[in-house]
């Protein structure tokens, strides 16, 4: 018994082993797994980042020629500064009376396509959800879209077609009727309404796409609560309708008002003539005449970055007061 005693208390005087310590299980992050589960998706967003870094970023490093005396035979790096610290041809642009015109005549266009075509596609949108045939309601879609197809000089020659005073079709029913032609195209006053009234015409079939877009989105839920309510259909079209799309409409004018400087060229070049110039020169065809035509470059890059910037700032300033107003805005 006492030679047990003894082992056991040498077994036990023994010093034991250190215990291995477990290793920790470290999961693989979730950026890691996802990349690599999708990077096919990744593979393919690199043609559009390679195309935007070509074709939109690259070309920004020439904007230095509207601080430059352009030469067609040096490289930008190598051109002389211009005068007045760069600003040489900033100054003679202001002072240019056809720029002057072209930017008054951008404004007032601008503005006046978006207080009386902004809306038109938010009507047309509304109408049209309110139809319950589905084929009347297709056709009116498809009608509605098509002249957002047809190029601009097609559609100035259905204008010829219409609006001439000697043999056009609206001015020979004025003048069956009694009336006197009217010059929709070659009266300065009588251009200004010809010219929105084609915008309007053209897109506000197109433009009224993404707001039947989101009048879809509209759970049919609020239609029904209203419905218990007592509401008609045009109280619907008030209070569920308008409130559920407000804030697309409020994207859309931010983007609007944003591009209060810029302007299409095809639209006011087909249309324009000699004898409506002074109301119908824009910014897209001032910098076309004097930069293509005229080569005059670092002029039009100036103005063109002055065009930038002042868009930039327009859109800026249009988010900020409508997230003041409790609007998300566009940032």
């Amino acid at each position: 018994m006492a030679d047990l005693e003894e082992q056991a208390l040498q077994a036990e005087e023994k010093p034991k082993k250190p215990e291995k310590p477990k290793k920790e299980f470290v999961p693989k992050s979730s950026a890691g797994i996802y990349l690599k589960r999708y990077w096919q998706l990744y593979v393919l967003l690199l043609i559009p980042l390679v195309y935007l870094f070509i074709f939109k970023y690259s070309p920004m490093y020439y904007v230095l020629i509207a601080f430059k005396k352009y030469s067609i035979v040096q490289s930008v790096s190598e051109m002389p500064w211009a005068k007045n610290h760069g600003f040489e041809y900033f100054i003679k642009a202001f002072q240019n009376k056809d720029f002057r015109y072209a930017l008054r005549n951008t404004v007032f266009l601008n503005l006046l396509d978006i207080l009386a075509g902004f809306p038109i596609p938010i009507i047309f949108a509304l109408l049209l959800n309110e139809l319950r045939l589905k084929f009347f309601k297709k056709t009116v879609q498809t009608i509605a879209y098509m002249p957002h197809f047809l190029s601009w000089v097609i559609i100035y020659g259905l204008a010829l077609q219409l609006f001439t005073p000697t043999d056009g079709l609206i001015n020979m029913l004025i003048q069956k009727l009694g009336g006197e032609p009217i010059h929709f195209l070659d009266n300065a006053n009588n251009w200004v309404g010809t010219y929105i009234g084609l915008g309007i015409w053209q897109s506000f079939g197109w433009n009224s796409i993404i707001y039947l877009a989101a009048i879809s989105g509209i759970s049919p839920e609020l239609y029904e609560a209203a419905s218990v309510d007592g509401a008609g259909r045009f109280q619907k079209m008030w209070h569920v309708t308008l409130p559920c799309i407000r804030p697309t409409i409020v994207v859309l004018l931010i983007l609007a008002l944003g591009n209060i400087l810029g302007s299409n060229f095809d639209r006011p070049f087909a249309l324009q003539n000699n004898l409506v110039l002074k109301n119908a020169e824009v910014i897209s065809t001032f910098v076309y005449k004097n930069g293509i035509k005229g080569l005059q470059f670092s002029l039009t890059t100036a103005v063109g970055l002055f065009q930038s910037i002042v868009n930039v700032i327009f859109l800026c300033i249009a988010n900020w007061f409508s997230r003041k107003m409790g609007e998300r805005g566009i940032v």
